[in-house]
């Protein structure tokens, strides 16, 4: 096995050219003869543009050409499409408004683009934009999802409703019967703040059109190229594919708000053929803050039913999901089948029901951001799990402990769609219970109250999909493309390999990953690889990079065609042997007949498939080159379990992370280091929600966080040093046995920081705090919960509220067979 294969802590062979500098991303390249854009934006949340004039600043120096929202009426341009449709509950399709490239007629969020200034320089383009004259009548803005549900004034005025959908999951009857049985109920509301993703690198898009061959080019900072070949081409512009080629070179993070397909995509790819000259626009952080898809916006109302020995029997979840202005590309998808088929959690709760309304508002596009659906289900989940540790007295582990899925109830099918193939929940738990030192909480606890600070540990328990897929089951859940992934593997004749892969990297170490998964499985020098995505004239069509699916179904193309070339090499190697293909095996780089001395090496058979001057032409086809799609059976089930402890300062209201520990089960681990960084890149994201972001508008509509002034981001200041490790219990329906890690530490963190803030807060009376933690709120809290001297007292105390079971001697639970039948099956 190469040293640098599967398992290895490989350096990241990309940081090289990243961190001197050498990196290529979309705003460093620039075409011979190009122009700029700049976009004039709404500076109204809702309002009718009564009259445009451009005439002055089409006059302004530099300007080449100003386009509107009537020049693309004009030339019969689609809007932009979205790529999940929903069917509410009553059988009624989601309502699904047009998104135009440009306003046309009304704008409907801060931010929606008006008109596109076409010049030499973007500060020309930019000049001009400020002398259009643009007359827009105010008109109410529907900001607030429960006002909008109420009525007018409607977002799109042909709807004559804000709502989306009304959707449902989940056995209604079953789960109103186990509230009706229940010993206990316990309730919570709760909002999951809004989020700006913020990558490092602002969106950037480059279109030039080629008149000699007809030929469209797009440069994008994309997580999925072919996805916006495919949007674009089929339902914006009406360009066929092969005249369309995107490219998505180095791309600076992207955490979901760079999978969707933007008017700036559509605007410069056709306006470029109009001007004939290629259009670039790089947004500014500004610009971002009202034209990137934000994130989560969920409201919601959630009660658990529970027996009298506080097993779980029901969950019942309300949920109000915002979608912004317009649908984005993978909006809907979202709070439906990726949140509430997750609301199992890691429980065995035999009746779950959710309800989802997707409302329009007066706000920016919401759509996947690092998670996706999940943390918002585990959010919920563990907070409800939470309050019904307080509420039965209870530590926050034993009811955990008694309501597990065990590991020998593999595969569970549970009441909301899904089947998790494999997991050991009570592995993760009793792995971070060891690594937080639980069992020394208490001293801690005290030795803060001597300082007057407030102490509380908090734990959760989280599971997520990923590798989005199967086909076939998202096809009948409303996805608009497949999601399967593809791979080409080309053995080049002096045995160096090139591989081609339809996912794309930005900022997970792809193209030292996957070159680590071909050297081990063919035995070469990891040197001997290079890995290539991004460009759809040279990758095969693949679906992209979300939802943390690249090892679960890249990864899995990789190694099927991987497989594939070891197959045909095997009966070069027979040809050149004088054996039997059946008898040749390959081992440690070379191909060898069983039981005899024979042997030749990978180089050589490479080497003749494409010199093949002994070769049985008339059986095999010269080269060594092949492509595997692979469509997964099921998602992969990535889980653990997270504790994190705090202290605040009851004067302040200040929060400090003391600790922050992560058990995770991500199955097999092809890169350990490259894990644990994406790891702590997932906890920093999350516990940046929970800590200090949060995307604000007024009641007209106004961002009053538009900005690094007003939205506050996480630093390193604000964390302790994490503490990772890992469990596995490999995927069993994929040839790596991989899960997925990408998202993971956004999942699980914020319930964790919330609970133990919680945990320090609860003997003043403090039993709910939302999102997030900003000092003037927790001292608001505490202000409002106006403690006795009793439960001041109570503060000081040294017992936790969270002492764990103990881990050798776990609680029983009951294997109960889950209500609906497996979706894969029926499907």
């Amino acid at each position: 096995m190469p040293k640098d294969g599967i398992g290895e802590s490989v350096k990241r062979r990309e940081d090289q050219r990243f961190l001197t500098g050498a990196g290529n991303y979309t705003d460093d390249i620039n075409r011979p003869n190009q122009t700029y854009v700049y976009f004039l934006r709404s500076p109204s949340a809702h309002g009718r543009i009564r009259s445009l004039d451009i005439a002055a600043a089409s006059a302004a120096p530099g300007v080449v050409k100003i386009f509107t929202g009537d020049d693309m009426a004009a030339a019969g341009l689609g809007g932009l499409p979205c790529g999940w449709e929903i069917t509410s509950t009553d059988g009624s399709k989601m309502a699904e408004p047009p998104h135009p490239i440009l306003a046309q007629g009304k704008v409907r969020h801060v931010g929606d683009p008006i008109v596109a200034v076409v010049a030499e320089t973007r500060e020309q383009a930019k000049d001009a934009a400020e002398m259009v004259a643009v007359d827009i009548e105010e008109l109410s803005a529907a900001v607030d999802m429960s006002a909008a549900l109420q009525g007018a004034p409607f977002v799109h005025d042909e709807l004559e409703s804000n709502l989306c959908y009304d959707w449902s999951l989940g056995d209604k009857d079953a789960t109103e019967a186990a509230f009706a049985g229940a010993a206990r109920v316990v309730s919570i509301e709760i909002v999951n703040n809004r989020l700006v993703a913020n990558p490092m690198e602002p969106r950037s898009a480059i279109g030039e059109y080629e008149a000699a061959t007809d030929q469209h080019t797009l440069y994008t900072t994309s997580q999925n190229p072919h996805v916006i070949r495919l949007l674009m081409g089929a339902f914006v512009l009406s360009i066929p594919e092969h005249k369309l080629r995107v490219v998505a070179p180095d791309v600076g993070g992207g955490f979901g708000s760079k999978i969707f397909h933007y008017a700036e995509e559509a605007f410069v790819t056709w306006a470029s053929k109009q001007i004939k000259r290629p259009i670039k626009w790089t947004s500014d952080r500004s610009e971002a803050f009202v034209s990137d898809a934000q994130g989560r916006d969920h409201v919601t109302k959630a009660e658990l039913a529970l027996d009298a020995d506080a097993k779980f029997l029901g969950l019942r979840v309300d949920t109000m999901a915002n979608m912004g202005a317009y649908l984005s590309t993978f909006a809907p998808a979202v709070p439906t089948w990726l949140y509430a088929t997750l609301l199992a959690g890691q429980y065995q709760t035999p009746a779950i029901h959710a309800r989802v309304r997707a409302v329009f508002t007066n706000t920016v596009a919401v759509d996947a951001y690092r998670g996706a659906g999940r943390p918002e289900a585990t959010y919920l989940l563990e907070r409800i799990v939470e309050q019904a540790a307080r509420e039965t007295g209870l530590s926050p582990f034993e009811i955990r402990r008694r309501n597990f899925i065990q590991k020998e109830q593999f595969p569970y099918p549970t009441p909301v769609a899904v089947e998790y193939d494999i997991g050991d929940y009570e592995a993760t738990l009793s792995k971070v219970e060891k690594m937080a030192d639980v069992a020394g909480f208490p001293a801690r606890k005290a030795e803060a109250a001597a300082r007057g600070k407030l102490r509380g540990l908090g734990l959760s328990c989280y599971i997520e999909a990923c590798g989005i897929a199967p086909s076939a089951l998202v096809g009948a859940l409303g996805a608009r493309a497949a999601l399967y992934e593809v791979a080409t593997v080309r053995v080049n004749p002096t045995g160096s390999i090139s591989v081609f892969t339809g996912t794309h990297s930005h900022g997970q170490g792809h193209e030292t990953t996957f070159a680590q998964v071909v050297a081990d499985r063919l035995g070469v020098p990891f040197e001997q690889v290079e890995i290539v995505h991004g460009d759809t004239d040279r990758i095969p069509f693949g679906m992209g990079t979300y939802g943390s699916r690249s090892l679960a179904v890249g990864g899995a193309a990789l190694a099927k065609a991987v497989d594939k070339v070891i197959e045909k090499g095997k009966k070069i190697a027979a040809h050149l042997m004088e054996a039997s293909a059946q008898d040749v095996v390959y081992e440690d780089g070379a191909f060898k007949v069983a039981g005899t001395d024979k042997s030749i090496p990978f180089g050589q058979v490479a080497l003749t498939a494409y010199v093949p001057h002994q070769y049985p032409i008339e059986e095999l086809e010269p080269g060594l080159e092949e492509t595997a799609f692979y469509d997964p059976k099921n998602f992969t089930y990535p889980a653990g379990s997270y504790v994190c402890e705090v202290e605040i300062d009851p004067e302040t209201g200040a929060v400090e992370i003391c600790n922050f520990c992560a058990a995770d089960d991500f199955g097999n681990i092809v890169n350990p280091m490259i894990v644990e960084g994406q790891v702590h890149g997932g906890l920093a994201q999350g516990l940046g929600q929970a800590l200090v972001e949060n995307c604000a508008y007024d009641e007209t509509g106004q961002l009053v966080s538009g900005s690094f002034m007003d939205y506050a981001m996480p630093r390193a200041d604000l964390f302790p040093t994490f503490k990772v490790d890992t469990e596995t219990t490999a995927c069993t329906h994929n040839p790596l046995g991989v899960k997925g890690c990408g998202e993971a530490g956004a999942i699980g963190s914020p319930p964790a920081l919330i609970n133990a803030a919680l945990d320090a807060l609860s003997p003043l009376g403090v039993k709910h705090i939302e999102m997030p933690l900003a000092p003037s709120r927790v001292w608001a809290a505490i202000a409002a919960a106006k403690p006795s001297e009793g439960a001041a007292a109570a503060t000081m105390a040294a017992t936790p509220t969270a002492a764990p079971t103990s881990a050798a001697e776990p609680a029983k639970s009951e294997s109960k067979p889950g209500l609906m039948g497996r979706i894969f099956g029926r499907s």
